[in-house]
C-alpha cells in the first residue's frame, strides 16, 4: 500500500491539485482498501459497487460526500493504475439540489453581536461581508488585507484562482481592533499548537464553533455554518440591486449558473413575478359550500 500511495500522490501532485484535494482522495483510497482489508490494486469493479453502496446504505454518507469518494476511486483505477473503468462501472450518486439557507439581514446582526469574544466577530464579518469560503479566510496573510485600496487578496481559491474582494470600512474597523489586541504576524488567524500560538492557520473546527455558539447565543434556529453566510452575502448583494456578473467575480464562480441559484432565495425578485390567478376574476371563498367538517365531534 506505501507504494501504491506513493504513486498516487505523484499522480495527485503532478496536476497541481489543492492540499485538502490531496488529503480527501488519498484518505477515501485507504479506506476503501481498509473495507476489504486487501491492497486496493487487487480490488475491482464488483467491489466499487459493493463499496458504493455500503457508503449510502450503510455509512450513511449524503450523496454529495459519497461523489467525493467516487471522484477519488476514479482517479486511483484511471490514473495512478492506468486500468480504465467505464464511467457506469463507478457512478456518480444523485445528488438532490436543495436550496441553500438564508438568514435575513436582522439575523446577520444578531449572530454578529452575540460572536463570543473579537476573535469569533472578526472571522463571522469577515465570512459575510467578503463572501469567501471557510478555507480561504484560514489561509488569509496578514499582507492579504490592503486598507489603502480597501481590498482583500484571496490566494489560491477553489481551483487556484486568486480574486479580490471589497474591503468595507465597518470590517476594516474591527480587524484593526483584531489586530491591535492579536498582532498576528503571518497567518490573519493564527493557529495553535499544544495551546501556544503557531505560524500555522486555524482549523475549520475554530470557525464552525465561533459560528455555531453565537447562533446559539443569537437564539437563531436555523441550521447555521460559516458557509450560511457566503450565501447570506450573495443573497444580500442580490437583494440590494448587485447584478449576477458582479456576484459571480466576488464569488468566485467559474460559472455564472452556480451563482443563479440565489435568485431563488431571493424574495425580492420572487415578489417581482406576477402570480396567474391574480389576474384572473375569481370570486372569494367566504360563501363556498363546506363539504366536510374540519374535526370530529367531541
Amino acid at each position: 500500500m506505501t507504494h501504491l500511495r506513493k504513486m498516487m500522490l505523484e499522480e495527485l501532485q503532478r496536476r497541481n491539485f489543492a492540499k485538502t484535494t490531496v488529503q480527501y482522495d488519498l484518505q477515501a483510497v485507504e479506506e476503501f482498501a481498509a473495507y476489504y482489508g486487501k491492497p486496493p490494486d487487487q480490488l475491482n469493479h464488483d467491489h466499487l459497487r459493493q463499496y458504493q453502496a455500503h457508503l449510502l446504505t450503510e455509512r450513511k454518507l449524503q450523496p454529495r460526500t459519497a461523489r467525493l469518494h467516487v471522484c477519488a476511486l476514479r482517479f486511483f483505477f484511471n490514473k495512478t493504475l492506468k486500468r480504465r473503468l467505464p464511467p457506469d462501472d463507478i457512478p456518480y450518486p444523485r445528488a438532490p439540489r436543495r436550496l441553500p439557507v438564508i438568514l435575513s439581514v436582522e439575523e446577520v446582526a444578531r449572530l454578529i453581536d452575540s460572536a463570543r469574544n473579537l476573535p469569533d466577530r472578526t472571522m463571522i464579518m469577515v465570512l459575510y461581508s467578503t463572501g469567501m469560503r471557510n478555507a480561504e479566510m484560514r489561509n488569509l496573510q496578514v499582507k492579504d488585507i490592503d486598507s489603502k485600496s480597501m481590498l482583500i487578496h484571496i490566494q489560491h481559491g477553489k481551483g487556484g484562482r486568486d480574486r479580490f474582494v471589497p474591503l468595507s470600512c465597518k470590517l476594516l474597523e474591527t480587524l484593526r481592533e483584531y489586530w491591535r489586541w492579536m498582532k498576528p504576524k503571518t497567518w490573519l488567524f493564527p493557529g495553535t499548537i499544544h495551546n501556544w500560538r503557531a505560524d500555522k492557520p486555524i482549523t475549520p473546527k475554530v470557525v464552525w464553533e465561533a459560528v455555531q455558539e453565537a447562533a446559539k447565543c443569537a437564539g437563531i434556529t436555523k441550521h447555521v455554518t460559516p458557509h450560511t453566510l457566503r450565501h447570506c452575502f450573495a443573497s444580500h448583494l442580490l437583494e440590494a440591486g448587485t447584478d449576477l456578473r458582479t456576484i459571480q467575480v466576488l464569488m468566485g464562480h467559474r460559472d455564472i449558473e452556480a451563482t443563479t441559484r440565489y435568485l431563488h432565495v431571493s424574495p425580492k425578485h420572487l415578489r417581482v413575478a406576477v402570480n396567474p390567478i391574480e389576474q384572473i376574476p375569481v370570486s372569494g371563498p367566504a360563501n363556498l359550500k363546506r363539504s366536510r367538517k374540519l374535526h370530529r365531534p367531541e
